[in-house]
């Protein structure tokens, strides 16, 4: 009889290494692994051998990297959506894709459960759960971080249970930062970031992104155009989302853009201190806005403004296939129709720097904002609007001065 089959999300490192044997000794299951590329580049390499070897029947490496950057990066960045006003979202936003994934090859593989090697102090585990439970609520899931037949607490532990299994790979107990990468980011987590009170260390700590002290002492124009709000492309070379998003990190890199070092509230209840490099997607979060505010009125952007960040937190939070960020994502998607033009700005020592920007759709009128007075504008009118716009103003200090003189008089 077949044994049953369970999805291991797998990376290739330490962690889903250990939990292969661990889940064919405990479930008894026939172990198919799951790598699913979001951009993460060389570290895909030797994957297959490595799964094989550690006792998987099969892997797939599923290439998802154009809808990442199209169906969840681009929603994103027509929303402005930040968390806490500085987190890109890099991490979150790749996690509803990788579900969505683990639970088609589930589904192909006629699979009982899907694993991941998600911690119990993470914000990870919640978005990796929410979404296979949205499309696949039938299937189970397995945390082994949080189930009690795992006994490993440590690195050394794994690596031990990994020799009791015949699995000798060069791991080390070494420290060395908590990564995640993708096209979109990378972020790191642990040795002097787990103290807030100490700087990182850069010159150890950077992959994607140079010092902004040591850029290039000269700044770099660049060009992008938009349509209904999509990047399609940089300096004159049209590209599809997720080449335009590479140009933009090597520009970005390049010129030390995009690093953060925050304290975000994880949905789990505790802070958490991390470093974020973010070239290309701070380019594009900025480039975008830099358009947008040509083309939205007011009260339009200050109803996106507050949608944007309720998006963040929703994506944060694991909730992408749900009603909620469907609503606000089709809000937000009315009111790119016309944004659509191209900015130029200057790249120098981590800042961006407007240089420009044009779109036919702009609202902004030179007569209007001119100092000259114009055929559309009498700045006569401009008594009536103040009149009526603070008579509440008007009458409430008439009405606390009437009250204090009736006071006086007493």
């Amino acid at each position: 009889m077949a044994k049953e089959k369970v999805i291991l999300a797998y990376s290739g490192g330490l962690d889903t290494t250990a939990i292969i044997p661990w889940l064919k000794e405990t479930y008894n299951y026939d172990v198919v692994c799951c790598c699913v590329d979001c951009g993460q580049g060389e570290e895909l390499d030797g994957l297959q051998e490595r799964a094989k070897m550690c006792g998987a029947t099969k892997l797939y490496i599923e290439d998802i990297t154009d809808e990442f950057a199209e169906d969840y990066i681009v929603p994103c960045v027509m929303a402005d959506a930040v968390y806490e006003n500085k987190y890109l979202l890099g991490t979150s936003m790749a996690r509803p894709g990788i579900a969505k994934k683990l639970v088609e090859i589930a589904r192909k593989e006629g699979a009982v459960a899907i694993c991941h090697g998600a911690t119990g102090k993470g914000n990870d585990q919640i978005r990796f759960e929410l979404g296979i439970k949205a499309l696949a609520p039938d299937i189970k899931i397995i945390a082994p971080w949080r189930d009690d037949k795992w006994k490993i607490g440590s690195r050394q532990d794994e690596i031990d249970y990994c020799h009791a299994h015949g699995i000798h790979l060069p791991f080390s107990v070494d420290q060395s930062y908590s990564r995640d990468r993708n096209l979109w980011h990378i972020s790191h987590e642990g040795l002097e970031l787990e103290d807030p009170g100490n700087e990182p260390d850069y010159s150890h700590l950077l992959v994607l992104t140079t010092r902004p002290e040591e850029a290039p002492d000269e700044g770099e124009y660049v060009t992008m155009a938009f349509e209904a709000g999509v990047p399609v492309s940089v300096n004159g070379k049209k590209m599809k989302v997720a080449d335009i998003i590479r140009e933009l990190n090597r520009l970005g890199g390049k010129h030390g853009i995009g690093i953060i070092d925050i304290v975000e509230n994880r949905v789990v209840g505790m802070k958490s201190r991390g470093v974020y490099e973010t070239p290309g997607g701070t380019i594009l979060m900025e480039a975008h806005k830099q358009l947008e505010e040509l083309i939205l009125d007011r009260e339009t952007m200050a109803v996106k403004k507050d949608l944007g960040n309720r998006l963040a937190q929703v994506v944060y939070e694991g909730k992408w296939f749900t009603p909620l960020r469907e609503a606000i994502e089709a809000f937000v998607k009315s009111t790119q129709k016309y944004v659509t033009g191209e900015v130029k700005f200057k790249l120098y020592k981590g800042n961006i720097i407007k240089a420009g920007e044009t779109s036919p759709y702009s609202l902004y009128n030179e007569s209007l904002a001119s100092f000259t007075t114009g055929d559309m504008y009498d700045h006569h009118d401009a008594e009536g609007f103040i009149t009526l716009f603070g008579l509440p103003l008007k009458v409430r200090a008439m009405k606390m001065q009437e009250v204090e003189e009736k006071n006086q008089t007493k």
